[in-house]
């Protein structure tokens, strides 16, 4: 068994792997079965042919979450992404706070470049050159 956040070989008893102290069966960054790296997008490892095991919560067993929406995530940077608020919906909380920061420590002066920030990564968003939410799940199409 290998790692699925670092790639490192793990005894099948372990409970996290010693390398990078991540809990085991988390990450999809490589392969459970070969440890050779993999994308996000792929669902079969083109190494060893085996199925990428879909993202649980060990503990409950259920989906972690579901993919956020590319048109809101959009809107949301475009609109008020002088807030961060898109940042927030995507999971960047560090990102989010620093543009709100931005606007209300300044008595809204800094607000011009967290527009023109939130403007640009609305449009890169919507443009597909920004493609994962903060967990790295793909965003969705609707």
């Amino acid at each position: 068994m290998y790692c699925k956040n670092c790639g490192n070989m793990m005894d099948s008893q372990a409970v996290v792997c010693v390398k990078c102290g991540v809990q085991a069966g988390t990450g999809d960054r490589f392969c459970s079965n070969c440890g050779q790296e993999m994308t996000p997008e792929q669902m079969v490892c083109i190494h060893c042919g085996a199925a990428k095991q879909p993202r649980y919560n060990r503990t409950y067993a259920a989906p972690v979450r579901e993919s956020k929406s590319r048109l809101a995530a959009g809107l949301l940077g475009i609109l008020v992404g002088v807030f961060g608020v898109h940042n927030f919906y995507l999971g960047f909380t560090g990102k989010a706070i620093a543009q709100l920061l931005l606007t209300v420590l300044t008595c809204g002066i800094g607000g011009v470049a967290s527009a023109i920030w939130g403007l640009v990564e609305g449009i890169l968003i919507l443009t597909k050159q920004i493609n994962y939410d903060a967990q790295g799940i793909p965003l969705s199409e609707m």
